[in-house]
């Protein structure tokens, strides 16, 4: 029952209205999924360093983990946004820095990491996840989110969308994998680990691992529809664009709409009819075991 919505951009122009673009998208799809939201938002990023989110339980507890990190390897130019907060991170010492926080700092969690990522996402309606963490405000390229309705496993913040497993990489997904406990064994003997007991981390993880594995993304996704057994609709985000994949059946809702200025993707088109030229826009509907993706130059 999840709600999914995307937007890459072409014109940088809109850059600045991508949050709110995003925002509205989220809050129409609410009654999809009214128990958590989430989303992955590509803005600005710096050469050679990556950013980290963390979540906390709070302004006040993140500032005090903060302060114990910068002690130890300088200044991380944090940016706090409610629970989550975004620290800036040399890339040579991030690997260093992330078993630090793991090992020592157990208030803290991963969300995602990233050199252009910064990812969100808690517990309660999508347009109160929206607000506390101003989406609205926020400035990028392309961005993803997610509207959840937990159907097989707890309403987590953890266990909410989207879920990142590698560095500028996330995924959202509506649907349900029947194979996921297999794939999760087996990808965890080739060392990747999980957070939850989600199909969707499973799936998230599957991409890691092909890419890791020198596919690109499009290869990565073509062969999960070998792999993943089940019915879904994917939207994955990476540092350049995003890519959509529906099942073999695409028993899912989806639409997408394309412009001269943008892509947009939509569990359903209301999603859709608030982005600017819409009126003009070529709307179709994905079609079932085909990938569309879109990078930037």
């Amino acid at each position: 029952m999840c709600g999914i919505v995307g937007v890459f951009l072409k014109n940088s122009a809109l850059e600045s209205q991508l949050g709110a673009m995003l925002a509205d998208m989220l809050a129409v799809l609410g009654d999809r999924g009214p128990d958590s939201a989430g989303f992955a938002f590509y803005g600005a990023g710096e050469q050679d360093r990556i950013k980290l989110t963390l979540r906390s339980a709070g302004a006040e507890a993140a500032r005090k983990a903060v302060s114990t990190l910068e002690a130890r390897w300088g200044p991380l130019e944090p940016v706090y946004r409610d629970t989550h907060t975004v620290i800036s991170v040399p890339a040579m010492k991030q690997a260093a820095l992330r078993a630090m926080v793991i090992a020592e700092l157990p208030e803290l969690e991963i969300v995602g990491a990233g050199k252009r990522m910064e990812l969100y996402k808690e517990v309660g309606r999508p347009t109160t996840v929206a607000a506390r963490f101003g989406l609205s405000s926020m400035s990028g390229t392309h961005a993803v989110g997610h509207t959840r309705m937990a159907t097989e496993s707890a309403v987590t913040t953890r266990g909410a969308h989207p879920f990142s497993t590698g560095i500028d990489q996330c995924l959202v997904h509506n649907g349900s994998l029947s194979n996921h406990n297999a794939v999760r064994r087996m990808l965890q003997r080739e060392g990747l680990a999980f957070s939850t007991d989600n199909d969707s981390e499973v799936a998230a993880g599957y991409l890691t691992w092909r890419i890791r594995e020198g596919a690109n993304l499009t290869q990565a996704l073509t062969t999960s529809l070998d792999d993943l057994d089940g019915f879904y609709t994917f939207l994955v985000g990476t540092e350049s664009g995003f890519a959509v994949l529906r099942d073999p059946i695409a028993c899912k809702p989806a639409i997408m709409a394309e412009t001269d200025d943008f892509v947009a993707f939509g569990t359903e088109y209301r999603a859709l009819a608030t982005l600017p030229g819409i009126e003009t826009a070529r709307v179709f509907e994905p079609e079932p075991a085909t990938v569309y993706a879109w990078e930037r130059n």
